[in-house]
């Protein structure tokens, strides 16, 4: 099958449509259909084949470029959007909900309005939802993000002096453990490894299979090791230099390469 990636929005989540015999290419507006109902999209990709076999359940279709109506009544949408999570705040106020909303969207069609929220705990939104639908007369959706998805959205600075991989390039958050601090002998300290949204560092994952590859040969700290010096404890180790100190005794510190 002929397949096109398309992103609903910018650094959005990469999605794959069948180009449903269009003539498509990178960076172009397109009206798809998705489970959210009609949407407009920019194609992020050129077309490419895929297997069948690796597709699951049945795969939505690109229905049409979009023309310079379709763009107008998308900036409409956006523009509209806007105002309407200007309203929503105010209502949550009103009714005292703890709860942030982040972001709202209406579907190309406008057959849905969707807001985005950040809670602690679970939030009885049922009378904001009402109010909201008397107000705009649609299908309203209220949907609770996390931490990572407020960053994303609000974007900032890292401590590398970046701006933040969630909000330029990143698409999809991976799942990042503390172990991967660790394979990378990184300080503990929660101000080093937390990242603005208080998470621990998406960039953590990217270098960790690289270190858990050289970290194989390698003893651990306090590990008693055998070197052509004689027996020692190891005391520091240099995982990418592939190479450690060995405290022995009445020789002092030695520095051993992984051989």
């Amino acid at each position: 099958m002929q397949v096109i990636k398309v992103t609903l929005k910018k650094n959005g989540m990469p999605y794959y449509f069948s180009v449903n015999h269009l003539s498509l290419k990178k960076d172009q507006f397109v009206i798809v259909e998705t489970e959210k109902g009609v949407q407009f999209g920019t194609t992020i990709s050129e077309i490419f084949e895929i297997d069948d076999s690796q597709i699951q359940g049945k795969m939505k279709n690109v229905l049409r470029i979009a023309s310079k109506k379709d763009e107008k009544r998308h900036l409409k949408n956006v523009q509209e959007s806007q105002i309407a999570l200007k309203k929503c705040r105010e209502l949550v106020v009103k009714h005292q909900l703890n709860m942030k909303i982040l972001d709202a969207s209406y579907t190309f069609d406008r057959d849905q309005l969707f807001f985005y929220f950040l809670a602690d705990n679970r939030v009885d939104f049922r009378n904001l939802a009402k109010d909201l639908a008397a107000i705009y007369h649609t299908r309203i959706e209220l949907r609770q993000v996390g931490v990572r998805d407020k960053a994303k959205e609000i974007g900032g600075i890292g401590m590398c002096g970046r701006m933040l991989c969630c909000s330029t390039f990143l698409n999809e958050f991976d799942s990042v453990s503390i172990n991967m601090a660790k394979n990378q002998n990184i300080s503990l300290n929660p101000s080093k490894i937390n990242g603005l949204c208080g998470r621990l560092l998406c960039c953590l994952n990217y270098e960790n299979e690289c270190y858990k590859n050289c970290r194989k040969n390698m003893p651990k700290v306090g590990q008693t090791v055998s070197t052509k010096y004689g027996n020692g404890v190891v005391k520091e180790i240099d995982i990418l230099g592939q190479k450690y100190k060995v405290e022995i005794s009445g020789k002092g510190i030695i520095e051993v390469m992984v051989s």
